[in-house]
């Protein structure tokens, strides 16, 4: 069976400290849904620890990613994020989804790297509680929902909104 999203393939950050479960269901997700996905962190075939200790092997480097090859962006968040957002082509990354009309889809903490991108402002989000101030800060539209979709944006605020974070997700890589 190749599910709905056959043909699409994603894009989902990975590094150090990563929130496990803001990783893996989204990817089991994808993949349930047919859509090929890859999981970059700062380097290839690398094995990132999450925060609670389950392990996540990266598929390629960061640096060699490259948005025409993707339909979508996945930021999971956990204390990965606040590393990641220091890299240039992380950003240049994300600046080319939102750009080009694909899926940015962050969730907790994942919001911090589309802040350092620069491409929240005016833009309707919610995130962590914890990162509420940074959001509005970098110009995004504060919303405490479980999942908020501007056009091509998702995200959520915690793990226990997966189920709703999930299927915008898919929504918006349907249409």
């Amino acid at each position: 069976m190749a599910g709905p999203l056959a043909g699409r393939h994603v894009l989902i950050f990975v590094g150090d400290v990563y929130e496990d479960l803001e990783l893996w269901y989204p990817k089991l997700r994808l993949l349930e849904a047919g859509a090929g996905v890859t999981v970059a962190g700062p380097e290839a075939e690398t094995v990132y620890r999450g925060k609670h200790g389950y392990p996540c092997q990266s598929d390629a480097a960061i640096a060699e990613m490259e948005v025409q090859d993707f339909q979508g962006l996945v930021v999971p968040g956990g204390f990965m994020p606040d590393k990641l957002r220091r890299d240039s082509k992380v950003l240049q990354l994300v600046r080319d989804f939102a750009e080009t009309g694909k899926l940015v889809a962050a969730i907790c903490h994942g919001g911090w790297i589309p802040i350092s991108a620069g491409v929240y402002k005016g833009v309707r989000v919610t995130g962590s509680p914890g990162i509420k101030d940074d959001l509005v800060n970098a110009g995004a539209v504060w919303e405490d929902a479980p999942v908020v979709v501007d056009r091509h944006f998702v995200s959520s605020r915690k793990p226990d909104d997966l189920p709703d974070f999930c299927r915008a997700m898919l929504e918006v890589l349907a249409a």
